[in-house]
């Protein structure tokens, strides 16, 4: 495939970032399975939901990060390629894999131009990707042409219409890439469009709580500690706390218009 033309240095602040953000990821420190099982990753467990099982599936992570994801998979069956733009990323990812005694094939790869032939993989994974790329759509795009006819995409990304997130967004410049932007609701009708079934939900309404309680109350330094982590790894003191507030957020999601004020969007579509 041939890459889209975009401001090399664009590509280079996104790998920067990430590398930098890669050096600094301590393996021993990550809990796998808070991923995708604490009440806290309602995303996860949406997408796990309506995944089905994964064994013997060929899984391409793309964007994996520090490789929680393709460990995680790995662990229930599935064949992972941990992929990502930032080479020092791909390799916190197969030392994290390494360290829970699976083995992931690691890929530097750009999600815009994605280096495999069509219908190679059964799965597309991708969490907080999407708003790391200038045209989404070029990346959802890629991702129908390398799933097997049948095969599913998931996704989750930050929304961009909540102001109370926004306002976070702007104090936590330090830990987010410059250029990154929030999705659109309406990526979900291009998703539609593509795929022959979609099933999607929104996360994180009255939950934003938990947000205005680590800066207003905690005073936890938006720019030290990256909240969308420590709601992870703090999960257990979190869970009273959220499951009150969640029960709120199925409510609230029945009002018109509510849907699109979360803090992330998931989605699960198959080709």
């Amino acid at each position: 495939m041939t890459e889209p033309q975009l401001p090399q240095d664009l590509l280079q602040r996104e790998q920067d970032f990430h590398d930098q953000w890669a050096s600094t990821i301590d393996v021993d420190g990550i809990r796998v399975l808070d991923y995708f099982e604490a009440c806290t990753a309602p995303e996860n467990r949406f997408i796990l939901k309506h995944l089905g099982d994964v064994r013997g599936k060929y899984l391409l992570d793309l964007g994996c990060g520090a490789g929680e994801n393709s460990v995680y998979f790995s662990k229930l069956g599935a064949r992972c390629v941990a992929s990502d733009y930032s080479p020092g990323m791909v390799e916190v990812a197969l030392k994290l894999a390494e360290k829970n005694g699976v083995v992931v094939e690691g890929q530097v790869v750009n999600a815009m131009a994605i280096d495999y032939p069509d219908n190679t993989f059964d799965i597309v994974y991708a969490a907080n990707l999407l708003h790391h790329i200038p045209d989404p759509s070029v990346t959802i795009r890629e991702m129908h042409r390398v799933l097997k006819p049948g095969g599913k995409m998931c996704f989750w990304d930050p929304l961009r219409h909540n102001p109370v997130i926004n306002v976070y967004r702007k104090m936590a410049m330090e830990v987010r890439t410059e250029d990154e932007m929030p999705l659109h609701i309406n990526l979900v009708k291009e998703v539609q469009r593509q795929f022959s079934s979609t099933k999607f939900d929104t996360f994180w309404l009255a939950t934003l709580w938990i947000f205005l309680q680590f800066y207003l109350i905690e005073k936890v330094n938006p720019n030290k500690e990256r909240y969308w982590k420590k709601i992870i790894l703090e999960q257990d003191r979190l869970h009273p706390m959220y499951r009150r507030l969640e029960s709120i957020d199925r409510a609230l999601k029945h009002i018109p218009g509510m849907r699109r004020l979360a803090w992330n969007l998931a989605v699960v579509a198959t080709k």
